[in-house]
């Protein structure tokens, strides 16, 4: 396994490999990598010949300072991971290669209609940052295809749009949310929590699965349904940031041409942040008469 920091000697392998006729799978991930990360790898490893995973901290999708700051950085350990992965190239570049000029001075990607709602509302140019980061990653590694996690759904929405709109030819794998056994959604910041919010953070998914059932049973009333969830966040002593029940193909409200619905929830614990989702099919089951 090759761990390359620079453009130039990423450039130089990825074209060798497709002068070998190669199929390139590339995994992005800001590192401190845990089973939902090597889950991506392994599905990239399904799809392709050679994978390339980047670890890189991205400083442009952060809001706050000192978040950027906290988020665990174990780049050793994550080597190590990725090796017995068997991946072939790690890419790990510093902000300075990433951005050379600085943030300010620098070209950005924004994907209007999905960028600037639910979560990129409440943080403003955090999809901007994704979506830049990502296409300079894409124009970098230049892969066939690249895997990304639904937990981060609204993440995942942005960068299908942004591959569409820019005519890309990288396919979007989309790999569904790995969880612990309680429920909890993977994530690097799952570290982060005490041992008494670590037991408490998986009533997060229980709330969407409530929500879920009680859509599925019929019930439409959904500013109700969020405020009833977030009754339930607080009780287990989380702090709701946001629940949003929206369509899941657009990420507008629900109407009645939707067939699919996503429960995009976020929550805090202390200082820690998590994000869940869940998707709920709204379409009606046709009952089976043949039996009758």
């Amino acid at each position: 396994m090759q761990v390359i920091a620079e453009i130039a000697p990423l450039r130089e392998q990825v074209q060798q490999w497709r002068r070998e006729g190669q199929r390139i799978a590339f995994v992005p991930t800001m590192g401190h990598l845990h089973d939902g990360h090597l889950t991506l790898v392994r599905r990239a490893r399904e799809n392709a010949d050679v994978v390339v995973v980047s670890i890189f901290v991205n400083p442009m999708q952060f809001d706050k300072a000192d978040d950027l700051a906290a988020y665990p950085r174990t780049l050793d350990e994550d080597i190590a991971k990725l090796n017995t992965e068997g991946v072939e190239v790690v890419f790990t570049p510093t902000a300075d290669i990433m951005y050379p000029n600085g943030m300010d001075n620098h070209a950005f990607v924004d994907v209007p209609g999905l960028s600037g709602v639910l979560e990129g509302a409440s943080r403003p140019g955090h999809f901007k940052g994704v979506a830049t980061v990502v296409s300079k990653l894409f124009n970098m590694v230049q892969p066939d295809v690249a895997c990304f996690g639904e937990k981060d759904f609204q993440q995942l929405a942005v960068i299908k749009k942004m591959v569409d709109d820019l005519c890309l030819p990288i396919e979007i794998i989309p790999v569904a949310t790995v969880r612990e056994v309680d429920g909890l959604a993977m994530s690097s910041r799952n570290t982060r929590l005490t041992v008494d919010e670590r037991q408490r953070a998986p009533v997060l998914a229980k709330t969407l699965r409530w929500i879920s059932s009680q859509m599925r049973g019929g019930r439409n009333d959904y500013s109700e349904l969020v405020l009833d969830g977030n009754d339930q966040l607080r009780a287990a002593g989380l702090e709701p940031d946001e629940i949003f029940i929206r369509d899941a193909n657009t990420l507008q409200p629900i109407s009645e041409h939707t067939s699919k619905a996503v429960i995009l929830a976020a929550a805090f614990l202390s200082q820690v942040r998590l994000i869940d989702n869940l998707t709920v099919d709204l379409t009606p089951q046709v009952a089976d008469d043949s039996e009758e």
